[in-house]
């Protein structure tokens, strides 16, 4: 009896030649391969690994039975613990493997092939999907065709732009209309899931979490980017670096605290004006300090505000001092007793009148050497609010948001020089 050996089942095969192929070579260096054979065997790479990814999401779209047999949720699931991989990432591979399984044979054969990689491939299976059902298989299949033809020059991220507007190029007569119907389905999404919420955190700082539209966050993006644009010219700063809210030192920040001071910034320069009334009055922010503390700057203060559940924040009795400069916050002053001295004071802030003819005397900020521009300052009263300074022109000095941080701060004391300059000195 002559027993015969059955051959090796071929993708299994496939996989071990290749994988021992590369084992001969593991201990061969590149170092000393040619310019163009680095990039001979970096494209090759490349697309060997497609072929790879395919086989891989061939292979899993046909796995459920394995999930079967050894009692877990799914083959990812199984396949993670097995290979100690990330889960989520393999349930992303598991769903475009069914999808490309199913409906989308041409991309997996350029795939196959190593005509496109795997996050093209991912692309163009959601941006061919996320075409409504009802135009028809013919309409999906020539887009599909299109971004593969795209995707031989364009990488993931300009090829989902493209896929954004592929009807564009695959059925132009009915375009616009998708368009509009996907637009306003979208915008009809944001207004459902847009969201703000604020948790005080008790240490000074409060937790704002936002959802909102494109439309609303491009706004937003564009007005606080415009309140980070101002910089001190001549400092020793790079460009794209902001000196610290504080006035205490310069430092260089990141974007993302930039921007969150131009947000208090962009709040504090809001016209109360052009606010809806707020319990029949108009909507105003109260800062209620003690008149010693306003006095001398030393202290707390407290800002109302609707974030807690005694409708106060503590601040300090600096930082009241400076916030009575700016439009939309109302002192409250109190004595001993508690008794209210001053609600506000009649034309308290300066008038659009006396800002256009202090921009026409100031160029610039007061601060000696600040080059930022007077459209980009705040007006700040040289004899204090705090102190019974008057509203006019000749007691009046813009200055850049970084500066007028630094006349209210206790750190520094200014000086006016003869040209009508403001310098600051560190107090010892």
């Amino acid at each position: 009896m002559t027993l015969t050996q059955s051959p090796p089942q071929p993708l299994l095969a496939a996989v071990g030649s290749a994988r021992r192929a590369l084992a001969d070579v593991h201990q061969v260096q590149p170092l000393y391969l040619s310019v163009d054979e680095k990039e001979a065997l970096l494209i090759a790479l490349s697309r060997l690994q497609a072929q790879v990814d395919e086989l891989r999401l061939r292979i899993l779209a046909v796995s459920a039975d394995i999930a079967q047999q050894h009692g877990t949720r799914d083959v990812t699931q199984w396949l993670s613990r097995t290979v100690h991989t990330d889960p989520v990432r393999l349930r992303a591979d598991e769903k475009l493997a069914r999808s490309l399984d199913e409906r989308f044979p041409a991309t997996a054969r350029a795939l196959s092939s190593g005509g496109v990689n795997l996050e093209q491939a991912r692309v163009i299976a959601h941006c061919v999907d996320d075409l409504p059902d009802r135009l028809g298989v013919e309409v999906k299949a020539q887009a599909e065709a299109d971004l593969l033809g795209f995707a031989r020059d364009f990488g993931p991220a300009e090829l989902r732009r493209l896929g954004q507007a592929i009807l564009h190029v695959s059925a132009p007569d009915i375009a616009d209309a998708e368009d509009a119907r996907r637009l306003e389905k979208q915008e009809q999404h944001a207004r459902e899931k847009s969201s703000v919420r604020f948790r005080p955190l008790g240490d000074g700082t409060t937790r704002i979490s936002m959802r909102l539209s494109d439309a609303v966050a491009g706004r937003l993006g564009t007005y606080l980017d415009a309140w980070t644009g101002p910089r001190r010219a001549g400092s020793s700063s790079l460009a794209g670096v902001q000196t610290t809210s504080t006035g205490l030192e310069e430092e260089r920040l990141p974007r993302h605290r930039r921007l969150a001071n131009a947000f208090g910034r962009l709040l504090e320069h809001l016209d109360p004006r052009n606010l809806p009334e707020h319990g029949g009055d108009a909507t105003t922010v109260v800062v209620t300090v003690g008149i010693d503390q306003l006095r001398t700057g030393l202290g707390a203060a407290t800002l109302d505000t609707p974030l807690t559940t005694d409708g106060a924040v503590q601040i300090s009795a600096g930082e009241a001092r400076r916030l009575a400069c700016a439009a939309g916050i109302l002192p409250a002053v109190l004595g001993s007793d508690s008794e209210v001295l001053d609600l506000g004071r009649r034309r308290r802030l300066f008038s659009p009148a006396i800002r256009k003819a202090l921009s026409l005397v100031q160029k610039t900020c007061a601060a000696e050497g600040c080059t930022v521009p007077a459209r980009w300052c705040e007006a700040h009263h040289m004899t204090p609010w705090s102190r019974g300074g008057q509203t006019r022109l000749k007691d009046a000095k813009l200055f850049c948001a970084f500066d007028h941080h630094r006349v209210h701060d206790p750190a520094y004391e200014p000086e006016t020089l003869a040209n009508g300059d403001v310098r600051f000195h560190r107090r010892t």
